[in-house]
C-alpha cells in the first residue's frame, strides 16, 4: 500500500507550534486589541473578503499581486517580531532578510517553504484572540464552504494558487512525500484554518485537547492522501474538508478519553 507519513506528520507539527506559542503571546496580543473579538457577521465578512480576494488574484496583473503580498508578509513579520521582543531595531531584521533572499538567487522551495511556515504560525497565534468558540465554528463552515466553491465550482483557488507560486511566494508548503517519491503541496489557508480550531479547542479545555487536535488533523491528511494516491487525484482538492473532519476527530477522541476518565 503506498501512503505519506512527511505531510501529515509536517501539518501537525505545525499545528502543535501554533497551540503552544498562542499562551505565550496571548496576553500581550489581547492587550493590543483590547480584548476585541469577530462577531459572526464579522466572521462572514471574513470570508466573503477571502473569498472576493481569490478571484482577484485570478484577474489582476502578477507584478501587482507581487508587491501586494511582499507588502502584507513583512509587515505581519515585523509586527509579530516587534510583539515578541520589543525592539524596533531587532523586529525589523526578519521582513529585510525576507525581502532579501526572495530576490536572491538563494531563493527556491525550501526557503519559500520556511517562511510560510513562519508566516501562518505568525498569523494564527496573532489572530487567535480575536475569535472566540462561536465566531471559529462559523468562520470553519463558511471557509469551508467558500474553499469547496471556489475549488471544485469556479476552480478560481487552482488557478489563484498557480499563479502565486509561480511567482515564488511563500503561500504554502511544498513537503517531500515519505516512503513513496512525490511532493505534497498544503496552502496557508488549510494551515491556517487547523491552527484557529485547535487554538480555541485548547482555550476551551486545555493544551493537550489543541495537541490531540492537532493530531487528529494530521492523521485525517494520512488517511485523505492514502484515498487521493489509491484513486490517483492528480488536482487541487479543498484541504479544509480534510483539516475540519481531522478537527472532528480529535473533539470526538477528547471528549471520549476525558468521560472515560472520569468514570
Amino acid at each position: 500500500m503506498s501512503f505519506d507519513i512527511a505531510l501529515p506528520a509536517v501539518v501537525s507539527l505545525i499545528t502543535i507550534a501554533i497551540v503552544l506559542l498562542y499562551p505565550k503571546f496571548r496576553t500581550k496580543i489581547e492587550s493590543l486589541f483590547e480584548d476585541k473579538k469577530f462577531s459572526v457577521l464579522d466572521a462572514v465578512f471574513l470570508v466573503i473578503a477571502m473569498g472576493v480576494m481569490v478571484t482577484v488574484i485570478v484577474l489582476i496583473p502578477e507584478q501587482v499581486i507581487q508587491i501586494l503580498f511582499l507588502g502584507a508578509y513583512s509587515f505581519v513579520l515585523f509586527l509579530f517580531t516587534y510583539i515578541a521582543v520589543e525592539r524596533m531595531h531587532l523586529a525589523v531584521l526578519p521582513p529585510i532578510t525576507f525581502l532579501a533572499l526572495y530576490f536572491s538567487n538563494f531563493w527556491g522551495s525550501l526557503s519559500s517553504t520556511l517562511f510560510a511556515v513562519i508566516f501562518v504560525i505568525s498569523i494564527s497565534v496573532y489572530v487567535g484572540s480575536l475569535f472566540s468558540w462561536t465566531t471559529v465554528l462559523v468562520f470553519a463552515a463558511l471557509i469551508t464552504v467558500m474553499d469547496v466553491i471556489q475549488v471544485i465550482g469556479t476552480k478560481f483557488m487552482g488557478e489563484a494558487a498557480d499563479k502565486v507560486m509561480g511567482l515564488q511566494l511563500p503561500v504554502a508548503i511544498q513537503v517531500p512525500m515519505f516512503p513513496i517519491i512525490g511532493e505534497a503541496i498544503l496552502g496557508l489557508g488549510d494551515l491556517f484554518l487547523a491552527g484557529l480550531l485547535s487554538i480555541q479547542i485548547s482555550r476551551k479545555y486545555n493544551v493537550w485537547a489543541g495537541i490531540m487536535s492537532a493530531i487528529s488533523i494530521g492523521i485525517a491528511f494520512f488517511i485523505f492522501e492514502i484515498l487521493a494516491i489509491y484513486v490517483r487525484l492528480h488536482t487541487y482538492f479543498p484541504a479544509t474538508i480534510v483539516v475540519v473532519c481531522g478537527w472532528l476527530l480529535g473533539f470526538g477522541l477528547f471528549h471520549l478519553i476525558r468521560r472515560k476518565g472520569s468514570s
